[in-house]
């Protein structure tokens, strides 16, 4: 069979039967067609662990980040361990595939003093009632208010929320739902977008929509118009040239962990499958701790 027939009927596999999110997918399938550029014409069956090595090689020499080269190596595993018990495949290549050494760089985190004055300035924005303000106002406090991802915001509708209970029910990674919960804050803004901002939206819909947060159509907001809003609201708080609503998930994260929250509580809220990846804000929180001794104690 041939690599491109494989790779294809492989990333549909994905897709079809371990229902995976179109983002993985997406990744999947674009490392692998990476793959076929080295490949070229063999068969599945004839690509050997040196083609696997040169094609790492040549994303390496072409400059993709060690992150990127780990995900590639992670894909191609994935795919040959399918192509092997399907019998595609004599041997699986891929055994012996040493992916470089992921490097873990600290995200970046804005200041509870950050935090306090952006928000504020968003609510002032958001005081004179126009409904794209007032939108942008609830979309920031519950970014950083639940530490949710994007995506998660984005497929929000307006049924997921409880404003009593200061609670939303989001769709995370690999389609696990879970409650989140917000301050305050967080639900004055979106009661004041539902009560003001919301409906002007929604009488520019084409037809009814479910959907929480909505454009000046009366669309579903996208991850890119959020992208777009908090890369020009945070970034003068930062001092990042480029920046995106994962930092304000990263914020809440240490932030809570600094406000002395339970690790594993901490997880939950993040929905992280592994409380390795939620452990990297532990480092953050105690580099925080220690910038603030070594500026204010006298023997530090």
């Amino acid at each position: 069979m041939e690599f491109a027939a494989a790779a294809q009927a492989f990333t549909d596999h994905l897709e079809q039967v371990r229902r995976l999110s179109p983002a993985t997918v997406r990744a999947y399938r674009s490392d692998l067609r990476d793959l076929a550029q080295t490949v070229g014409e063999l068969g599945v069956g004839d690509v050997s662990l040196e083609t696997l090595r040169d094609w790492l090689w040549r994303a390496t020499q072409r400059g993709d980040a060690r992150s990127t080269l780990a995900r590639r190596a992670a894909a191609a595993r994935s795919f040959f361990a399918w192509a092997q018990e399907n019998e595609l495949v004599p041997h699986d290549p891929s055994l012996r595939l040493v992916a470089p050494k992921r490097g873990r760089t600290l995200p970046t985190i804005a200041s509870h003093d950050a935090m306090t004055a952006l928000l504020d300035a968003q609510r002032t924005a958001a005081s004179t009632g126009e409904p794209s303000p007032l939108r942008d106002h609830a979309i920031l406090e519950l970014l950083y208010g639940a530490g949710i991802r994007v995506s998660e915001l984005c497929g929000l509708d307006v049924d997921d929320l409880d404003l009593d209970r200061g609670t939303a029910r989001v769709l995370g990674k690999g389609s696990k739902e879970r409650v989140v919960p917000f301050g305050a804050p967080a639900r004055d803004a979106i009661g004041a977008y539902l009560t003001r901002g919301r409906p002007v939206h929604v009488a520019r819909a084409a037809r009814p929509t479910p959907a929480l947060f909505l454009g000046t159509r009366g669309a579903r907001v996208g991850p890119r118009a959020v992208y777009s809003l908090v890369a020009d609201v945070l970034a003068p708080y930062v001092g990042a040239d480029t920046v995106g609503p994962h930092a304000l998930r990263h914020t809440a994260a240490t932030h809570l962990l600094d406000g002395g929250a339970d690790l594993r509580a901490v997880q939950e809220i993040l929905g992280h499958a592994s409380l390795g990846t939620t452990q990297i804000y532990t480092h953050v929180s105690s580099e925080r701790l220690t910038a603030t001794y070594r500026l204010a104690h006298p023997r530090a």
